[in-house]
């Protein structure tokens, strides 16, 4: 029996157990999703999109599934402690798929809501019809099966004109004592001239084998502004496979930095749709692997309409046996006229071994357009570390300052300044062989 057919079966023989805790909102999407993913499959090596990953040999382990919803008992504040110096929070946990309060998460501005998705969907329903898998209901094969398993994740609601001066902080947590296969969900809105920013903190330390399907959907209203950041310190033997759609409307911003420190096997697919005039997207990427990490980042910037711009920056350091893959496209329509966008992609290879597969794509069917884009693969600058190294800087001392100053242009994108800082010593240390795994949290103690 095919992976495919396994979990068509466990879906189909525990649908009532899934759907009776569930709201209706989301129980309304399986059906569908279990129809497409049954004419999906799981991607296989002739898919172009997975030529790279092969993704389905990932859900081959006999993994655990929560589909009773069985409480998982913890203290977050012991289990987690977030130790970024001077970076004040409003933070909120996701425990495998399951959405647990902050203590400080209820001290948000009147009318914001940040609260489980699936006690929003019984509370909010016409709130969130509008919205719930109107994005990923196209989705690829992962967006399915996500959509027919998921039973909770996380809504954040902006209602108009509302500014949220401090960083909400998403910490999802992989908690088991077996292999464990967790579907999270994430719906964000803000509505018109609405602003926040949302760090997103991956963790797993885990010694049993985890994987974890998450998508998001972000609607951003006419002139909202949102700066999300995703951070991955995950473990060599996790899966991670992350999906995030946005619509982007008239005046809107969107700000997005995508960081993969320590990880087993990630595949992250971005989707931004820019339809409303004047909206602009910035999208960036760094990616540090080593042993036989696998980093997988695949961008759709689309521009349906016109006096848009987009900019995207990916970089990866790839070393040992590591590989790298990064497909990005810029898709400029018909009249999407007087659209600016740039996309660029930079690699490093530090070893034979380490492998970087790069397709950067620009497809353009408007006239009136400033667009480019481009992609490196390659080692560090030899003259630099001759002329470093001429100047008294030792050769190990002068490969890790080019390294760090390489993904400098990417962290310093990040516009917290309490967590960019942060970033840069992660970084460096990463770079040294110090970081092996996340320390933040007792699970990795």
């Amino acid at each position: 029996m095919s992976h495919e057919q396994e979990y068509i079966e466990i879906f189909g023989q525990n649908r009532a157990l899934i759907e009776k805790p569930c709201a209706a909102l989301l129980n309304a999407a399986r059906a569908g999703a279990a129809d497409r993913f049954a004419a999906m499959g799981f991607p296989g090596a002739k898919s172009e999109d997975w030529l790279h990953s092969n993704v389905a040999k990932r859900f081959a382990t006999d993994y655990g599934m929560n589909l009773g919803r069985v409480e998982v008992k913890a203290d977050m504040h012991t289990i987690f402690t977030c130790d970024v110096p001077n970076l004040k929070t409003r933070q909120a946990y996701i425990v495998n798929d399951t959405f647990k309060d902050g203590e400080n998460s209820k001290e948000l501005p009147e009318g914001v809501i940040l609260a489980g998705l699936n006690e929003a969907a019984e509370k909010f329903p016409t709130l969130l019809q509008p919205y719930y898998n109107t994005l990923a209901s196209e989705g690829d094969n992962i967006a399915q099966f996500n959509t027919m398993f998921a039973q909770d994740g996380v809504l954040l609601y902006i209602p108009r004109n509302t500014i949220i001066e401090e960083t909400i902080q998403i910490v999802a947590l992989l908690q088991a004592n077996v292999e464990m296969l967790s579907n999270r969900r994430l719906l964000i809105i803000l509505e018109e001239n609405s602003k926040a920013s949302l760090l997103i903190c991956d963790h797993s330390s885990m010694e049993k084998q985890t994987l974890s399907t998450q998508v998001m959907e972000i609607f951003l209203a006419r002139g909202a502004d949102l700066d999300l950041y995703e951070l991955e310190e995950t473990a060599h033997n996790n899966c991670r496979l992350g999906h995030v759609y946005v619509r982007q409307m008239a005046d809107s911003r969107f700000n997005h930095s995508n960081i993969t420190l320590t990880n087993g096997f990630t595949r992250n697919y971005l989707n931004v749709s820019l339809e409303g005039r004047g909206a602009e997207a910035n999208v960036n990427g760094l990616a540090i692997g080593d042993k036989s990490q696998h980093i997988d980042n695949h961008t759709l910037v689309d521009h349906k309409t016109g006096n848009c711009t987009s900019n995207e920056l990916y970089k990866y350091i790839l070393d040992e046996q590591s590989t790298g893959v990064f497909a990005g496209k810029m898709l400029i329509r018909p009249d999407a006229q007087q659209t600016v966008s740039q996309q660029t992609n930079r690699n490093l290879c530090l070893t034979s071994d380490a492998h970087m597969y790069a397709q950067p794509q620009l497809e353009i069917y408007a006239d009136d357009v400033k667009c480019s884009h481009g992609s490196t693969v390659g080692q560090l600058d030899e003259n630099a570390l001759f002329y470093m190294q001429q100047r008294g800087i030792p050769a190990d001392e002068a490969r890790h300052l080019l390294m760090y100053a390489f993904a400098g242009e990417v962290i310093d994108n990040i516009k917290i300044e309490a967590l960019r800082d942060r970033l840069h010593m992660l970084v460096e240390k990463r770079l040294r062989g110090d970081l092996n795994h996340c320390k933040g949290c007792a699970l990795c103690k």
